[in-house]
């Protein structure tokens, strides 16, 4: 299918005759079931990802708020092959490991993004992916056959990220008032149905189904509702993804005509009987070009913002009270998202909030999740310099943004003092986490995950688990149990002592996953000494005879 795409952009709630399907469905379906990946960068930037998600969620932990929505809803229930929560001793049920696991991610606003007409957090599908994978391999080795591996879910990351990515290019649901949450569930659904064994035709089902939820209001993302919801609405949606994957594994049908059916349709009823556009094929697009966050976190149109703020920090720190003006030129999405005045209701509300974050920015020459509590909240220094704060859109920032071979998150700002003196005027087109400065980014997102590591566990503990996972070959063929185990409080003294008498062979964050390219194709995913890749894992489990496996596969070069 995907060798017929015309590349042109075309509506998909068109049903096909013959199939009586929308196109779309089937698109979705014949991408995360016959699709192979042949990316190196997906695959590399996939493990950044995964390792990213991890240390999102264990920073997570420290804060009380995330914490108390974690666990059971109904205390006291158990689940038989229950899946953790990252840097928990919780044994849950998949969906409600998947509403913790994605709630831990999210909750700082500190996970990567993904900038279209639509704005969406695609690692809230690794909540869902994760856990999803450890209940099935606890299944698998009760039967004594082998677990899924941490390579199985770089597959299913690559094809959620793509799947999400891809929906929210040309889609705005903003625009309409609602969220973008049902584009994480539809690839939760998808990939998680596969990992459960579906075909092609459930994975189709499972996507139906998830569109048939619809998408929610994005009231708690704005003033005057800003509030805590916004850090579990991921969880929301991808446990419900999980949820749909498992009943329709269970036999249940899809809905073959959700996006085209007139009136009832989800065409009809959120685009006012336009179609969803899918401008590119599902293919490796959205992980590869992925916006993370790796030193500071806040929404994403203000991060060019802040680092204009930290260049300019000296300038400003000692002459605060000389201050008359500072002008910032942005993007219109983010005049629209994240330009706020008044009173800010909590972190949540100020995380979101362009001048909050520039006024801590030019305060501190930092910016920590601590910064947007009510103790740092409370300087009244921080409201003066809001006030002072002139948020104008830059058309050609504004262009940039849109453009698909850019996609530009520019700011500019300059400080103007009584005394007439300015500061230079700092622009700054691309983000830390903009695949434009991947060479910069990526140590940077190491520092953050040993620092994640260092809040949850002793030093020593903390650096052997750092170097195990960011060795590239022992992290495609490590089980995932293993992986969950790793973060655990109380973790398994066989993989602990296993995983420190390897972590010596291991090779730093810029040897494991910084320099894949260097490495030969084949030895990507582990190879024997002819070169030739094998399906037998360092933990003795063997693959030979699986054949339905996630399949990656490199071109010969």
């Amino acid at each position: 299918r995907g060798d017929r795409w015309d590349g042109s952009v075309r509506g998909v709630g068109v049903a096909m005759v013959e199939h009586g399907t929308d196109q779309l469905l089937l698109d979705i379906a014949e991408y995360v079931a016959g699709y192979e990946i042949k990316s190196h960068d997906a695959v590399r930037t996939a493990r950044y990802a995964v390792l990213d998600a991890t240390a999102c969620a264990l920073l997570a932990l420290n804060f009380p708020e995330c914490a108390k929505l974690l666990g059971n809803v109904v205390p006291g229930m158990s689940c038989e092959h229950g899946a953790g929560v990252i840097g928990t001793e919780y044994s849950l049920d998949p969906v409600t490991a998947a509403h913790n696991t994605s709630t831990a991610i999210r909750w700082l606003e500190y996970n990567d993004a993904w900038l279209g007409k639509e704005w969406t957090h695609p690692s809230d599908a690794i909540g869902a992916i994760l856990p999803l994978c450890e209940y099935v391999s606890k299944i698998k080795m009760a039967k004594r056959l082998a677990p899924l591996t941490m390579k199985d879910v770089l597959v299913a990351t690559i094809k959620a990220y793509e799947i999400v990515g891809v929906l929210a290019l040309e889609n705005s649901l903003n625009q309409i008032g609602v969220d973008s949450g049902v584009f994480t569930k539809v690839a939760v659904a998808s990939v998680c149905t596969r990992l459960l064994g579906g075909g092609r035709r459930e994975v189709a089902n499972a996507a139906s189904q998830a569109f048939a939820d619809g998408a929610s209001l994005r009231c708690f993302r704005h003033f005057p509702n800003v509030g805590t919801r916004k850090g579990w609405a991921a969880g929301d949606a991808a446990s419900r993804g999980v949820w749909i994957a498992l009943v329709t594994m269970k036999g249940e049908e899809g809905i073959d005509l959700v996006l085209s059916a007139p009136v009832w349709g989800f065409n009809d009823v959120f685009f006012r009987k336009d179609e969803l556009r899918v401008p590119r094929a599902f293919k490796t697009h959205v992980v590869e070009n992925v916006l993370f966050k790796p030193s500071f976190p806040c929404e994403y149109h203000a991060q060019t913002a802040v680092e204009a703020c930290f260049s300019l920090h000296p300038q400003v720190v000692f002459r605060v009270d000389e201050v008359r003006e500072i002008a910032v030129s942005t993007t219109r999405s983010a005049v629209r998202t994240i330009d706020k005045t008044g009173a800010l209701t909590g972190p949540a509300d100020r995380e979101h909030c362009l001048r909050y974050c520039v006024a801590v920015g030019l305060l501190y020459g930092c910016l920590t999740a601590e910064h947007f509590s009510d103790a740092v909240a409370n300087d009244p220094r921080i409201d003066s310099l809001r006030s002072k704060i002139f948020i104008n859109e830059d058309p050609t920032y504004t262009d940039a943004y849109s453009d698909p071979d850019r996609r530009a998150v520019a700011n500019a700002v300059q400080v103007h003092f009584s005394d007439r003196t300015s500061t230079s005027k700092v622009e700054v087109l691309y983000p830390l986490g903009h695949s434009r400065r991947r060479q910069e980014c990526f140590p940077e997102l190491g520092k953050k995950l040993l620092a994640a590591l260092n809040t949850r566990m002793p030093a020593t503990r903390a650096d052997t688990v750092f170097d195990v996972v960011t060795n590239q070959q022992r992290f495609d063929a490590m089980a995932v149990t293993d992986f969950c185990d790793l973060f655990s409080p109380v973790p398994n003294p066989w993989v602990l002592g296993n995983t420190m008498n390897a972590s010596a062979a291991g090779f730093g964050w810029d040897d494991a996953l910084g320099r894949l390219g260097e490495h030969d194709a084949a030895n990507v995913f582990g190879a024997n000494a002819n070169g030739k890749s094998t399906n037998r894992d360092p933990n003795g489990w063997d693959r030979e005879n699986e054949t339905d496996a996630p399949r990656i596969e490199y071109p010969d070069h």
